[in-house]
Parts: structure tokens; sequence; C-alpha cells
């Protein structure tokens, strides 16, 4: 485990501060309701990720010949992208939230840093702190309050350099504005126009135009309104946004790491769960193995096996322990949208398992069959749980029952975001902060291989590596 550096480290120096609009006259005055799919994210905190790239360059040289060409590229992608540069405009209720764009009212703030941390220690998969990130992503301006309703910002940037090593540019997003998908096709888009030295007409190509065409989501379960109830009740007794927060605990003595699956590896783990459910008495055959499936099977058991060891879960244990996870439906639904489709369009899955056959001789093949299962459900209903799944995540959590939430997707091209200077050294997320959630990427340096970033303890990332390399190397 690689030695942890002092705090002084995260220090940075603040150069410029600004904010970047569409160019003038590019986007009119334009109000985008929220859907049903984007009001549950009214209650979550905002995402946060930064990108580390290799930049073996001065600050000077950034800031004369990059950072104009970043800021150009970025005012002309959010002339497509506009809703990323508005307000978020919370009314009282029976008032609906809705993102507004405003010509001189709506822009991305951006903060331009210098850091004198160590570049390739940030960057690096090895155990970090967990808020050792936290300094290159940038905090939201504060909301706006004009009598009942508030107006909050939905994105901001910062772009962070460390003198003749690399840059970071850290974002902070509104979920509410849009999902992975929506912000990962964000991101491309504006690093292929910088890229390009400004071609919009690069746009047209596979990535395409993003489409914010709200009236093709159809609301067939009424979804809407419940959403807004839960969303009017909570808020009423919010103080800021910092409240928004379902998997930040905020522990300031865990740590943030990422372990690296080769392709190898993931194949000889689906054919090994494969051959354990073949004598099974419901048809394997009709599972979902999806790389997913399998690596989130791998790594919630390891999580159990780890906290088991430390007596928080117990081999006798009959209670449910859930595994959670959104999934995208753009095009499961019964009214499929476009893979541009800008927005929210998740669905969430619940998959239980009983902790002590969780922690059993075939707990990765149990766990596959649970969450395959759920897949396969969600391909046949994908809003089945929808409707209830603040209710249930809330009576998990009340319940004391454990439970693990997978976010990411090993599908979304993250070390595509190449704005000119090579693909990025290293993607994190920094939004979830404890050992109930982790985050799945796509390998950067093998086609078919995954990242798993998850946050832990000392103790529990030791037991956890050991349990993954005792579970790996048993694989035949």
């Amino acid at each position: 485990m690689a030695d942890l550096q002092p705090n002084k480290q995260e220090l940075i120096k603040i150069i410029e501060q600004s904010k970047v609009s569409p160019p003038p006259g590019t986007v009119p005055t334009t109000s985008l309701p929220l859907s049903f799919f984007d009001v549950p994210w009214l209650l979550f905190a905002n995402m946060q990720r930064p990108y580390f790239y290799e930049f073996p360059h001065s600050t000077h040289h950034f800031l004369e010949t990059r950072l104009p060409s970043l800021k150009h590229s970025l005012s002309l992608t959010l002339q497509h992208f506009f809703p990323f540069a508005a307000n978020l405009i919370l009314p009282p209720p029976p008032a609906k939230p809705h993102i507004l764009f405003a010509e001189g009212d709506s822009a991305v703030s951006l903060t331009v840093a210098e850091s004198a941390a160590d570049f390739h220690f940030l960057s690096a998969n090895h155990p970090r702190p967990v808020r050792a990130l936290d300094t290159f992503v940038p905090k939201l301006a504060p909301a706006r309050v004009d009598g009942d309703t508030r107006m909050e910002p939905i994105m901001a940037l910062q772009f962070t350099v460390f003198p003749n090593s690399g840059i970071c540019i850290g974002l902070r997003c509104n979920h509410v504005a849009g999902d992975a998908r929506s912000l990962h096709h964000f991101m491309k888009s504006w690093a292929l126009v910088c890229k390009t030295g400004g071609d919009l007409t690069s746009l047209d190509g596979d990535s395409g135009l993003p489409s914010l065409d709200r009236t093709a989501v159809k609301d067939p379960y009424g979804l809407e309104l419940v959403f807004l109830k839960a969303w009017w009740s909570l808020a009423s007794t919010w103080k800021n946004e910092d409240q928004r927060s379902v998997l930040d605990t905020d522990d300031h003595h865990s740590l943030r790491a990422t372990v690296v699956l080769c392709r190898d590896k993931i194949e000889r783990l689906r054919h090994w769960i494969t051959n354990q459910l073949a004598n099974d008495n419901e048809n394997s055959t009709t599972l979902h193995m999806s790389s997913f499936v399998v690596i989130s099977a791998l790594i919630w058991v390891c999580l159990a096996k780890s906290e088991e060891r430390n007596s928080k879960v117990n081999k006798d244990d009959d209670d449910p322990y859930y595994f959670a996870f959104v999934a995208e439906c753009r095009s499961r639904l019964e009214f499929p949208l476009p893979t541009t489709y800008f927005g929210n369009c998740l669905t969430v899955c619940f998959a239980p398992v009983k902790a002590a056959e969780l922690l059993g001789e075939n707990g990765v093949a149990t766990a596959a069959k649970a969450i395959g299962k759920e897949v396969g459900e969600l391909n046949r209903k994908p809003l089945k749980e929808l409707e209830n799944f603040l209710i249930k995540f809330k009576k998990i959590k009340d319940s004391g029952w454990k439970h693990v939430t997978v976010l990411g997707s090993p599908k979304f091209g993250l070390y595509e975001t190449d704005f000119g200077w090579g693909r990025p050294k290293k993607c994190e997320s920094i939004h979830f902060r404890d050992s109930t959630a982790f985050l799945i990427a796509q390998s950067r340096d093998e086609k078919g291989g995954a990242e798993v970033s998850l946050v832990l303890s000392k103790d529990q990332m030791s037991r956890f590596n050991a349990i993954l390399e005792e579970i790996l190397m048993g694989l035949v």
C-alpha cells in the first residue's frame, strides 16, 4: 500500500475565476421541464468527477496555449448542451421545478488553479485518502433566492495545473440535468470540439447532437406526481444542497482505491459462474451474465466477506443483503428514446440475497444469479421498481439491512475523452465516500477490462484485496 501524503499536498492556488456561456444569440430563453426520470435526482448529491491528464508543461504554457481553446470549445459546445449552463428553478409547491436558460443569467462557472500536489500519486490506482481529490472538483455557486423560489446553478468546472506533470479537469454537476450517459456525451463532445479546433460539424458523427425533446418521455404510471410529493416533503426540511446525499457519509478515515480486472480474469469468472449454475433448478441460460453482472457479483461478495471478518455481517444471518443498481433504459422502454437523449433515463433495481448465502461457498454464483435475474426482469419490465424505489431504499436503511449500491458502467467510454493531448490517465467519480457503494468503469488500457473504484477503511481494504485475490486464484 502506498504511503499516504500529507494534507498540505492538497493546497492549491487560484489563478482565475470566470464564467463561460454559449456564444451570444445562439440559445434562446428556454424553460425545460423535468421528466419523471429527472425528479428523483433532486434528492441526491451532485455528480463529482475529476479527469486527470498527463501534461509535462509549465502553468504558463497551459494558460497561453490550452486555456483559450478549452474556453472557446466549451462555449461552442454549450450551445447544444445548454442545460448545463442553465439554472435549476425550485419554486414552492405545487409549482414544478424546471431548468431555465436565459442569456445573461446562465453560465458555467470556471476556476483555473495551480497545485503543488503530486500528480502521479493522485492519479494512480493505489489507496489515497478519501478526501484527497476533493480540492480538484469545484463547488457550485450559492443558490439565489427570489421570494419563495430558489435558483441553483447546474454545473461548475475547474482546471487544475500540476506544473510539468499534468492537468485535472474537475466538474460538479446537478444530477437532475442528466444521467451519466448525458454527462459523458457532453464531455466527449466538448473534447472533440476542442481537439478539432472548434469544428462543430465534428459532432454530427457517431456521438451525434443531444436530443432535448422531453415530450418523447411518457409517464404511463403517473410517477411524476409521486416523486414530486417526495421532493416537496423532504426539501422542506433541508437547509442546503449538501443534505441531498444518500451515498455520502463523509468518513475522513477511509481510503479510495481502484482495482483493475483484466479481460482474461473477467472471462474466466464468467465461465466459472456459468459452470456453477449449470445444474441449477432454474434455467441458467435465461440469466443475464454480462461483464457488469459478473464483476458486480464478485465485488459484492468480497465486500460482504471483508465486512464479515470485521463482525458486521454474520455467516448465520438470514436477513436479506441487498444489491442496488441503477440501469439505463433508453432502449428498454415502450417509448424508446434515442441514445443521444439528454436527461435522466434511469431505473432502479434491487437484488436480495441472504447474507449467509452470500458468504457461503457459492456466494459469487448466487450473487450473479440474483443480479442477472433482476437484469432480465429489467429488460421485460424496466419501470417495475421505479415507483417504490425511494420507499424501498428508506426501508432497507431504516431496517438496518446490509446493502451496497453499484454506480457506473463499463460501456461509457470515459477514456475516450481526448482534448488533443491524449487520453486521460485516470477518471474518477468521487461523490460516494463509504463502503455502501462502488463504481465500475471500463479499463483504460485494455478493451474488455474493467476498473472498480471503492472506498474502504485501511483494514477493510486489506481484507478486501486478500479475499479478491483468493477468489480469482481459485477460478478454473
